[in-house]
């Protein structure tokens, strides 16, 4: 093992594993660490809860209220408990009557009928009598139909009234299940949760949703050199274990945020062990080919470094691992290297991890203001500023954005990624993308 990481050293990064083929590897380490992991899962509740069922074998999974399933992922298909609405319901302001009573009537030729007692469902509807509902109120009994309240005249005599309009049977009435069929099927395994839904299944009869567990994930920086109070002389804020953590929770996992861990191969060791319990464990920092850079060799002699050096652009030191069945993503210690590669990496496996793939990045297309260069081989990620053009300025299919690279283009200025409205990405096989040509800009940090 000295042997090797001394010429690893030495050599540097001659050769760079695609990002695709790197991703490729790192999903089947996630996927055989998690191999065999069975249903967590309690469908007890009956209709009160959605219950485990068809789920990838790598996800484990709990049941949660409704309230607090917002953004989670479902753990099995959900069909309705129920229909909705369950009742014959009112879709208008009006009077409830039997159609046939009101069959001829007209502006010229009204019908009377009479008022009866009670409204909604208090009331019964006899032939020749209507009964006075609201939007959403139950169709009384004996009644298939709603005059609008605009097409009714009520009389002086109070107990009675004109209908000016003849309704057909079920106008203007909402039947049972006309939102949501009993057994109807309303998600897919897999399925993430958004406020509608939780709404739609409580509608549907549902308390409770089996869902796909956070992924946990321990977040260590590294470096003798970073401090979290005012830096002195050669000490840095610690940053990137902050920005990865928080990343983590807004990817849906749950972070458990550590101390610095100096650049100590014994400190590093433990520092991993302890967070072998995680679903994967993600350091920052220490993971290039520098004498102080010994995350690769304590991964190697913990468990097995699979990729160490990938063709991307910022952050080609990337090194993956696993360790005990247990992923470790060794970023780099810059910055913008640290965030790149935690989208290209830690984002996917955080989705594997709960049973997904990851969504598309939002995207937002632009004419590119100046050459972004880039080297055959590696995939570049460039930061740009996105500015709206005039309309007068527009030709016809023309993008409405400019996206222009930012000036600070280092892997070490976090500014450049803070302050940039996102990146375009330059294929592994292009040469780079001339100004002019249209782009996709990359938004990888968009609001939950």
């Amino acid at each position: 093992m000295e042997g090797a990481d001394n010429e690893r050293k030495r050599s540097g990064f001659k050769v760079r594993t695609p990002v695709d083929e790197a991703r490729r590897i790192l999903r089947e380490a996630v996927v055989a660490g998690h191999d065999g992991i069975g249903i967590d899962g309690d469908d007890s509740e009956g209709p009160a809860s959605v219950g485990a069922g068809d789920i990838p074998p790598t996800t484990d999974t709990e049941l949660v209220d409704i309230e607090r399933a917002d953004g989670r992922v479902l753990a099995a298909p959900v069909a309705s408990a129920r229909n909705v609405p369950h009742y014959r319901r009112a879709a208008m302001d009006g009077y409830a009557v039997r159609a046939a009573d009101t069959f001829g009537a007209s502006d010229r030729s009204p019908e009377v009928l009479r008022v009866a007692a009670g409204t909604g469902r208090d009331a019964e509807v006899a032939p020749e009598t209507a009964a006075r509902v609201h939007t959403g109120s139950a169709l009384p009994e004996g009644a298939d139909a709603v005059v609008m309240i605009e097409q009714v005249t009520e009389l002086e005599s109070v107990d009675e009234l004109e209908v000016a309009d003849a309704v057909a049977e079920g106008e203007n009435v909402a039947p049972v299940g006309e939102d949501i069929e009993e057994d109807q099927r309303l998600y897919a395994a897999g399925h993430r949760l958004r406020p509608s839904d939780l709404g739609l299944l409580r509608s549907a009869g549902y308390a409770k949703v089996s869902v796909a567990k956070r992924p946990t994930v321990g977040v260590i920086p590294t470096g003798e050199e970073l401090v979290s109070g005012d830096p002195g002389p050669g000490e840095v804020i610690e940053t990137n274990g902050l920005t990865v953590s928080r990343l983590v929770e807004r990817w849906g996992g749950r972070s458990t945020y550590r101390d610095v861990v100096t650049d100590d191969p014994e400190s590093l060791r433990v520092a991993i062990q302890r967070d072998l319990t995680k679903d994967v464990i993600v350091t920052t920092g220490g993971s290039s080919v520098g004498q102080r850079d010994l995350l690769p060799e304590v991964i190697d002699d913990l468990g097995e470094v699979l990729v160490h050096g990938v063709g991307l652009k910022p952050g080609h030191p990337v090194c993956l691992g696993v360790v005990e069945g247990t992923p470790v993503l060794a970023l780099p210690g810059y910055p913008v290297a640290c965030i790149v590669n935690a989208v290209q990496f830690l984002r996917p496996t955080v989705r594997w991890l709960e049973g997904t793939t990851p969504d598309p990045h939002p995207t937002t297309h632009a004419r590119l203001e100046r050459k972004i260069p880039s080297e055959p081989g590696t995939r570049t990620f460039a930061r740009v500023q996105l500015e709206v053009r005039e309309e007068t300025d527009l030709e016809a299919d023309e993008p409405r954005f400019v996206a222009t690279p930012t000036r600070a283009s280092g892997s070490g200025v976090l500014s450049s990624v803070a302050l940039a409205d996102g990146w375009v990405v330059v294929d592994d096989d292009r040469e780079g993308i001339p100004a002019g040509e249209r782009v996709a800009v990359q938004d990888w940090e968009p609001n939950p």
